[in-house]
């Protein structure tokens, strides 16, 4: 499982059915799993994610063996899914990561 941080005043772009709502329009499919938005997409082949207001919570299960071409849309397509719901780009959500690692954070 992997955590990442929301923007200030992000959080209020998740609650109540929009983080469905936003796997629906990114990855084209969702579910409600036991309080968890659930999807597949490409190389994943199981993608669970859910919040508590401050954090965006994340698990996933890949699938190695997939062509090139699968595992570019797959990677593209989930850089804009944490992009639209953290608030964050892939340099500010690596620059995030980093910091807490030397802060012994993580």
């Amino acid at each position: 499982m992997q955590a990442y941080d929301l923007k200030r005043g992000h959080a209020k772009n998740l609650e109540g059915g929009k983080l469905r709502t936003l796997v629906e329009e990114v990855f084209g499919k969702a579910e409600d799993r036991e309080g968890k938005c659930w999807t597949s997409f490409g190389a994943i082949t199981s993608l669970t994610v859910w919040t508590d207001g401050k954090s965006l919570f994340v698990d996933t299960q890949m699938n190695p063996a997939v062509t090139d071409d699968v595992a570019i849309r797959t990677r593209k397509t989930w850089n804009a899914f944490l992009e639209r719901a953290t608030g964050y780009d892939a340099k500010d959500r690596s620059k995030r990561t980093q910091k807490k690692a030397k802060e012994g954070e993580l």
